[in-house]
């Protein structure tokens, strides 16, 4: 027996002004800024380098193998690189589209399970959402990876709880799967659903509302195309490395496949926090506004839960699992969870039309909006006379945000007044689009300058002649990625001290060189007075030292190091 019937009368309209509208919404300000720190440029320079030397297999910057993540989203960056030509579109147009699918996903599932109506409610919760649209305008991977997870929870919904629903989108959904660990080593996810749905069949004895549709051999057959799927680049990667016979090789295949994936989960080695860091400092602020919504949802749930409603159970199961799972590692960063947020929009939605009105929730979710405005225009009037908060980030940025953050709140209040008779969720609504405009083209643009390292160069390009060539000590990728010249490091996994020391030998055995690095590194190797200041960038000052900052003794290390050399094919110019 099944929930619901299939549409016969599918609408694509709906489908394709949602598409268009989320688009528009999370690739607004593409081109307006560089990629930015900390992972941004990483996986820029990589695609970068893969579409200019032709190597895709194996990821590599600045001629070291990258081996913390696997290509598929590089790949992606680098395809769009090799379309636009322009790194500056390419690198968040992957984001942006996995933003758009989701959104899709979301949406369809939910209107194949409930109807139209519950249907825009998913998408727009979803879209109103920070952590959502926050990662969809970055070019980070985790973006990517919800979409992946969300297609893979929509082949396993579709499969069993639609009418029309067949093997056949398990399979797909498993395809999904395979492509997510193919982007990050958690794409695996959605098999967690299996257990809120198993759960359901079991309790079905009493309450018929889910066919036992399929035995657990259709059940592995997925699984097996999940992982066929990823042998698709896992099987190639390994027959090269075999060939290669390089234990730089052999390296980048037992880290990528270890200690990247079971070491990294059950002993991080950074980013370590409590058990409950997700539920206190992640969800309360990432999640909002549907935790919000949480205190009107719950009835709502308790009575799908005690009617065993497989709509409701598995995707909030799922919800539950991935917060549990990621809870359950020592390393834990807020862009975990997203993967999760889809499926709770999915499980609020159905009951949006039952509380969206509701006196206190309508108040609560017009004094957040009330709040954000009125914050923001009264820190940008003290930051014109140089107090509050917006004056010391100011002063810590070098630049005057002031006035962005005064017309931002302004802009919000202003909308706020327009909506004045609407319910608190359309107050949300218009001040969220306000807010995402405002980062998206004013914030980008005024913080782009400080966030890369392009006037620094310019002013060694300007300073060091062009045949001496610039060891980077201490640095980011970015400073690679805006290079126009060829330059050295000494490997991104290397230990300080090593590389320090790698530095000092490489500068004594090329005394015309020149190291770029940090004047806060503090070293008994350099003497930093001798250095000469090319600027500050990452809120650092960047020196440049010559071979006459070397002091005659500096600590040797047992370490083994690699000096690498790269040289930009096609300088990243804007």
């Amino acid at each position: 027996m099944n929930l619901l019937p299939s549409f016969s009368r599918y609408q694509r309209t709906d489908l394709i002004w949602l598409g268009l509208l989320t688009f528009l919404l999370l690739a607004l300000g593409i081109g307006l800024r560089a990629p930015w720190p900390a992972d941004e440029p990483r996986f820029a320079l990589i695609a970068k380098d893969m579409v200019e030397t032709g190597q895709w297999l194996f990821p590599m910057r600045g001629n070291e193998l990258y081996p913390d993540k696997p290509p598929l989203f590089m790949w992606c960056i680098a395809i769009f690189y090799a379309i636009t030509g322009s790194l500056y579109i390419a690198f968040l147009l992957p984001s942006a589209i996995a933003g758009t699918v989701t959104v899709l996903a979301v949406f369809d599932i939910c209107r194949r399970l409930w109807g139209s109506r519950e249907a825009w409610w998913a998408a727009g919760i979803l879209l109103a959402s920070v952590q959502f649209v926050l990662q969809a305008k970055s070019a980070q991977i985790d973006a990517s990876v919800c979409m992946w997870v969300t297609l893979g929870c929509y082949g396993l919904l579709r499969a069993t709880l639609c009418q029309a629903g067949h093997i056949t989108w398990w399979l797909a959904g498993c395809v999904a799967m395979g492509l997510g660990i193919m982007t990050k080593g958690v794409g695996f996810l959605p098999l967690l659903m299996l257990l809120p749905y198993a759960l359901v069949l079991w309790r079905q004895t009493s309450l018929q509302t889910l066919p036992k549709r399929y035995h657990w051999g259709w059940w592995a057959t997925g699984v097996l195309t999940m992982l066929v799927t990823l042998l698709l680049w896992l099987l190639p990667m390994l027959l090269a490395v075999d060939g290669r016979l390089d234990p730089a090789y052999n390296a980048y295949r037992d880290n990528i496949l270890m200690k990247q994936t079971v070491t990294r989960y059950a002993n991080s080695w950074h980013h370590i926090k409590p058990f409950w860091y997700f539920l206190i400092n992640v969800v309360p602020w990432a999640w909002l506004p549907l935790v919000v919504l949480l205190p009107w949802q719950w009835p709502h749930w308790r009575s799908a839960w005690r009617k065993n409603d497989a709509r409701i159970v598995m995707p909030l199961g799922f919800v539950f699992l991935v917060l549990v799972f990621f809870s359950m590692s020592p390393g834990k960063r807020g862009v975990y969870i997203l993967p999760a947020l889809p499926m709770l929009a999915l499980a609020m939605a159905p009951f949006m039309p039952h509380i969206a009105d509701k006196k206190w929730l309508s108040r609560m979710l017009w004094g957040l909006p009330l709040l954000i405005g009125s914050s923001f225009f009264i820190s940008g009037g003290l930051g014109l006379v140089d107090t509050g908060p917006v004056a010391k980030l100011n002063q810590r940025y070098e630049v005057d945000g002031s006035v962005l953050f005064l017309t931002t709140g302004l802009a919000v209040l202003v909308v706020l007044f327009a909506v004045r008779r609407r319910a608190g969720w359309q107050a949300w609504g218009v001040t969220m689009l306000v807010l995402w405009c405002s980062y998206s083209v004013g914030f980008a643009s005024l913080l782009n300058p400080i966030r890369t390292p392009a006037a620094v160069w310019q002013v060694i390009d300007s300073n060091v002649p062009a045949n001496n060539e610039i060891a980077l000590l201490d640095t980011g990728e970015q400073f690679m990625l805006f290079a126009r010249r060829p330059i050295v490091h000494f490997g991104y996994h290397t230990p300080p001290e090593a590389e320090m020391f790698a530095a000092w030998n490489w500068l004594t055995m090329n005394p015309a060189g020149h190291l770029l690095l940090p004047a806060s590194r503090e070293t008994v190797c350099l003497d930093l007075t001798k250095g000469h200041s090319v600027g500050k960038a990452h809120r650092e000052d960047w020196l440049i030292l010559g071979a006459d900052g070397l002091r005659e003794d500096c600590p040797p290390t047992d370490i083994k190091t690699t000096t690498f050399r790269y040289e930009p094919i096609n300088p990243l110019i804007r």
